[in-house]
Protein backbone atom coordinates (compact mmCIF):
# COMPACT_ATOMS: atom_id res chain seq x y z
CA UNK A 1 0.00 0.00 0.00
CA UNK A 2 1.20 3.39 -1.05
CA UNK A 3 2.02 5.32 1.94
CA UNK A 4 1.38 8.79 0.60
CA UNK A 5 -2.07 7.76 -0.47
CA UNK A 6 -2.68 6.45 3.00
CA UNK A 7 -1.75 9.20 4.59
CA UNK A 8 -3.54 11.61 2.02
CA UNK A 9 -6.75 9.09 2.38
CA UNK A 10 -6.72 9.52 6.22
CA UNK A 11 -6.08 13.78 6.55
CA UNK A 12 -9.18 13.75 4.36
CA UNK A 13 -11.20 11.74 6.23
CA UNK A 14 -9.96 12.97 9.79
CA UNK A 15 -10.54 16.65 8.06
CA UNK A 16 -14.09 15.79 7.04
CA UNK A 17 -15.73 13.13 9.67
CA UNK A 18 -18.02 15.69 10.82
CA UNK A 19 -20.04 15.16 7.59
CA UNK A 20 -19.72 11.07 8.19
CA UNK A 21 -20.60 11.14 11.76
CA UNK A 22 -23.76 13.53 10.83
CA UNK A 23 -25.24 11.21 8.04
CA UNK A 24 -24.71 8.72 9.90
CA UNK A 25 -26.84 10.03 12.71
CA UNK A 26 -29.83 10.74 11.00
CA UNK A 27 -29.50 7.44 8.53
CA UNK A 28 -29.35 5.19 11.28
CA UNK A 29 -30.83 5.15 15.02
CA UNK A 30 -28.81 2.21 16.41
CA UNK A 31 -25.36 2.95 17.78
CA UNK A 32 -23.98 -0.59 16.13
CA UNK A 33 -25.70 -0.20 12.75
CA UNK A 34 -24.21 3.84 12.59
CA UNK A 35 -20.71 1.98 13.05
CA UNK A 36 -21.22 -0.51 10.27
CA UNK A 37 -22.46 2.21 8.44
CA UNK A 38 -19.58 4.92 9.01
CA UNK A 39 -17.37 1.97 8.28
CA UNK A 40 -18.94 1.50 4.73
CA UNK A 41 -18.58 5.23 4.04
CA UNK A 42 -15.01 5.10 4.41
CA UNK A 43 -14.54 2.21 2.56
CA UNK A 44 -16.40 3.43 0.23
CA UNK A 45 -14.43 6.72 0.06
CA UNK A 46 -11.47 4.66 0.27
CA UNK A 47 -12.35 2.73 -2.74
CA UNK A 48 -13.14 5.50 -4.76
CA UNK A 49 -10.28 7.82 -3.69
CA UNK A 50 -7.96 7.41 -6.39
CA UNK A 51 -10.95 8.60 -8.80
CA UNK A 52 -11.28 12.04 -7.37
CA UNK A 53 -10.32 14.33 -9.66
CA UNK A 54 -10.70 17.74 -7.98
CA UNK A 55 -13.66 18.99 -10.20
CA UNK A 56 -15.98 19.46 -7.62
CA UNK A 57 -15.25 20.58 -3.42
CA UNK A 58 -13.82 17.35 -1.65
CA UNK A 59 -16.70 17.84 0.45
CA UNK A 60 -19.28 18.02 -2.23
CA UNK A 61 -17.68 14.73 -3.30
CA UNK A 62 -17.54 13.03 0.33
CA UNK A 63 -21.29 14.25 -0.07
CA UNK A 64 -22.36 11.96 -2.33
CA UNK A 65 -20.50 8.92 -2.13
CA UNK A 66 -21.70 9.31 1.86
CA UNK A 67 -25.24 9.98 1.04
CA UNK A 68 -25.05 7.16 -1.47
CA UNK A 69 -24.19 4.76 0.82
CA UNK A 70 -26.38 5.74 3.59
CA UNK A 71 -29.06 5.54 0.86
CA UNK A 72 -28.83 2.21 0.22
CA UNK A 73 -28.28 0.81 3.62
CA UNK A 74 -31.24 3.17 4.18
CA UNK A 75 -33.28 0.84 1.31
CA UNK A 76 -32.12 -2.19 2.53
CA UNK A 77 -32.90 -2.37 5.94
CA UNK A 78 -36.61 -0.84 5.06
CA UNK A 79 -37.24 -3.95 3.27
CA UNK A 80 -36.14 -5.79 5.86
CA UNK A 81 -37.35 -4.23 9.07
CA UNK A 82 -39.85 -1.99 10.53
CA UNK A 83 -38.22 1.26 11.49
CA UNK A 84 -37.57 1.54 15.58
CA UNK A 85 -38.32 4.46 17.37
CA UNK A 86 -35.55 7.28 17.50
CA UNK A 87 -33.36 6.60 20.68
CA UNK A 88 -33.63 9.57 22.87
CA UNK A 89 -30.45 11.76 22.78
CA UNK A 90 -30.21 14.63 25.07
CA UNK A 91 -28.39 17.93 24.73
CA UNK A 92 -25.64 18.78 27.26
CA UNK A 93 -26.52 22.07 29.21
CA UNK A 94 -30.20 22.53 27.04
CA UNK A 95 -33.33 23.23 28.91
CA UNK A 96 -36.27 20.02 28.89
CA UNK A 97 -38.11 22.38 26.54
CA UNK A 98 -35.18 23.33 24.04
CA UNK A 99 -34.76 19.07 24.50
CA UNK A 100 -38.28 18.68 23.88
CA UNK A 101 -38.28 20.56 20.46
CA UNK A 102 -34.92 18.85 19.39
CA UNK A 103 -36.48 15.25 20.16
CA UNK A 104 -39.12 16.60 17.95
CA UNK A 105 -37.18 18.01 15.13
CA UNK A 106 -34.97 14.56 15.11
CA UNK A 107 -38.26 12.52 14.89
CA UNK A 108 -39.56 14.57 12.18
CA UNK A 109 -36.21 14.33 9.98
CA UNK A 110 -36.00 10.68 10.69
CA UNK A 111 -39.92 10.93 9.17
CA UNK A 112 -38.57 12.18 5.72
CA UNK A 113 -37.82 10.29 2.74
CA UNK A 114 -34.28 9.78 2.06
CA UNK A 115 -33.70 12.63 -0.65
CA UNK A 116 -35.64 15.11 1.67
CA UNK A 117 -33.38 13.98 4.79
CA UNK A 118 -30.58 14.60 2.40
CA UNK A 119 -31.60 17.72 1.08
CA UNK A 120 -32.42 19.30 4.83
CA UNK A 121 -28.95 17.93 6.21
CA UNK A 122 -27.10 19.53 3.17
CA UNK A 123 -29.33 23.26 3.53
CA UNK A 124 -28.74 23.14 6.87
CA UNK A 125 -24.84 22.95 6.22
CA UNK A 126 -25.17 25.83 5.09
CA UNK A 127 -24.78 23.97 1.70
CA UNK A 128 -26.10 26.29 -1.62
CA UNK A 129 -28.81 25.24 -3.73
CA UNK A 130 -26.17 24.40 -6.50
CA UNK A 131 -23.75 23.13 -4.73
CA UNK A 132 -26.69 20.59 -3.13
CA UNK A 133 -28.14 19.79 -6.98
CA UNK A 134 -24.40 18.99 -7.51
CA UNK A 135 -24.30 16.52 -4.09
CA UNK A 136 -27.83 14.60 -5.23
CA UNK A 137 -27.86 14.97 -9.30
CA UNK A 138 -31.16 17.24 -9.28
CA UNK A 139 -31.26 20.47 -10.27
CA UNK A 140 -31.13 23.71 -8.67
CA UNK A 141 -34.61 24.17 -9.39
CA UNK A 142 -35.68 21.21 -7.83
CA UNK A 143 -33.98 21.68 -5.09
CA UNK A 144 -35.43 24.65 -4.29
CA UNK A 145 -39.06 23.19 -5.04
CA UNK A 146 -38.64 20.17 -2.38
CA UNK A 147 -36.49 22.22 -0.05
CA UNK A 148 -39.64 25.06 0.17
CA UNK A 149 -42.35 21.64 0.95
CA UNK A 150 -39.90 20.17 3.45
CA UNK A 151 -39.84 23.39 5.15
CA UNK A 152 -43.73 24.35 4.52
CA UNK A 153 -43.93 20.62 6.57
CA UNK A 154 -41.67 21.81 9.14
CA UNK A 155 -43.64 24.82 9.53
CA UNK A 156 -46.93 22.72 9.71
CA UNK A 157 -45.68 20.31 12.29
CA UNK A 158 -44.51 23.02 14.85
CA UNK A 159 -47.10 25.33 14.36
CA UNK A 160 -50.64 23.27 14.34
Amino acid sequence: MDTARRDAFLEMADTHKGILYKIARLYEKDEDDRKDLLQEMLLQLWLSFDKYDGSTRLSTWIYRIALNVAISAYRKQARRREVREPVPETTIGADPETDELLDRLKAYIQELRELDRALLILSLDGNSYTEIADILGITPTNVSTRLSRVRQQLRQKFNP
